[in-house]
C-alpha cells in the first residue's frame, strides 16, 4: 500500500500554494525599495545591498511571525478536524488559583 499525499489529504488549493509567494514578494518588493532609497542618498552599493537584505529579512521574519500570531477561525478548524487532527485543549493557567 504506497503512502501518498493524495490519499489522505485534499489537494492545496492554488491560492494557498502561493500563500509563500507572497510573503516572499512582498519582503522582496520592500528590499528593493530600501535598497534603492539608500543607493540614491550614498552612492554606495555595498551599503545599498546591506541595507536591501537587511530589509528583506527582517520583513520576512515580521511577516513571518505575524501570520502565526493568528488564531484559526472556523472553516480552518474544521478543515483540520476533517483531516483528522486532534487539537489539544489549552494548558491551564497555574496562576489561576492563586487568589
Amino acid at each position: 500500500m504506497s503512502n501518498t499525499p493524495g490519499d489522505e489529504f485534499p489537494a492545496p488549493t492554488r491560492r494557498e500554494l502561493l500563500k509563500p509567494l507572497e510573503y516572499l514578494g512582498g519582503a522582496g518588493i520592500a528590499g528593493i525599495f530600501t535598497g534603492v532609497i539608500v543607493l540614491m542618498v550614498t552612492r554606495d552599493w555595498a551599503l545599498a545591498g546591506i541595507f536591501a537584505a537587511a530589509a528583506f529579512i527582517v520583513v520576512l521574519v515580521v511577516l513571518a511571525l505575524t501570520v502565526l500570531s493568528f488564531k484559526p477561525d472556523e472553516r480552518e478548524i474544521a478543515d483540520l478536524a476533517e483531516q483528522g487532527s486532534t487539537e489539544e485543549p489549552p494548558a491551564a493557567d497555574p496562576r489561576e488559583g492563586l487568589h
